[in-house]
């Protein structure tokens, strides 16, 4: 069979199957079946598929029809223009998370610019990561921040192993230090930022949820407990103690549990609900207050 006609085929499958971007999905797999790029399918529609390959075309396309995400199948997702191993044992990285990387980079270039530029900072950055799941947040921040001291925790010892590879493939291993435990145990303050992209799903939602994403990705990253506030609700506090005055923490939310964010924030400064590109409240950020 030629590629065209499988890639036609496993198009037509998806789409019966009712999943999302079904000709998108196709390619992904193709590519990823044949270790090539999206310019090789399209340079090269009438190449043979052998045997094997058709079997193994067949097999993930299988897969991505049952519900299995296809960052799953392949073991890789693109975050901030960087490659990350994925498992079923983290979180797929999203688009939206990558707000949280902004609000921080803004605030720290607000912080540098409105510093006299004769007085040189008798500090280093310390941030930390707190849940990191694929270190996706920290190794971002890593990259772009490169005389932060950058601290990153999980409560999921797997997922801590998953981050450290990302580490090491990313060469960013010696930039941030990882350990396994809940929020923000075992760890050193202050802080000048704590960063967050935490459980924040309520359990009476999750008829809402993809089903892809209860079916497959790790209930304990999605969802918080009955009402998305839980797991939120014991980092704020946490947080103020390990901040040092006016150090800032940015947490990623949803547009249902914004209203709630905001009132466990009463006594930070300069609260602030920062909206995605849909307009759906996605970030929470707050100073702590310098007395």
């Amino acid at each position: 069979m030629q590629l065209k006609e499988s890639l036609a085929s496993a198009i037509a499958q998806l789409t019966a199957d009712h999943v999302p971007s079904p000709g998108l999905n196709a390619e992904l797999l193709l590519m990823f079946t044949l270790n090539c790029d999206r310019a090789y399918l399209f340079a090269h529609p009438e190449r043979e598929l052998i045997t094997e390959e058709r079997s193994r075309y067949e097999a993930v396309v299988a897969e991505r029809g049952r519900g299995v995400p296809t960052q799953y199948i392949t073991g890789h997702q693109e975050f901030w223009g960087m490659d990350f191993i994925v498992s079923p044992a983290v979180l797929i990285p999203r688009p939206e998370t990558e707000h949280v990387i902004e609000a921080v980079l803004e605030i720290n270039r607000t912080a540098r610019e409105r510093a006299p530029q004769d007085v040189k900072s008798p500090y280093k950055l310390r941030i930390v990561d707190v849940g990191t799941g694929s270190g996706c947040i920290a190794l971002a921040l890593a990259k772009e921040l490169p005389e932060a001291e950058i601290h990153a925790t999980d409560i999921s010892n797997d997922a801590v192993e998953i981050a450290r590879v990302n580490a090491a493939r990313l060469r960013l291993n010696e930039r941030v230090q990882f350990q396994q435990g809940d929020l923000l145990e075992g760890l050193k303050p202050p802080f000048h930022f704590i960063v967050s992209n935490p459980p924040y799903v309520g359990e009476s939602e999750e008829e809402q949820v993809q089903l892809e994403v209860r079916r497959f990705e790790p209930r304990g990253a999605v969802f918080a407990g009955p009402t998305g506030i839980e797991v939120i609700a014991r980092l704020i506090p946490q947080a103020r103690e390990a901040l040092r005055p006016g150090g800032w923490l940015v947490l990623e939310i949803s547009g249902t549990i914004a209203s709630e964010v905001e009132r466990l924030l009463s006594g930070w400064e300069e609260v602030c609900i920062i909206p995605d590109l849909q307009s759906i409240a996605r970030v929470a950020r707050a100073r702590k207050p310098r007395d």
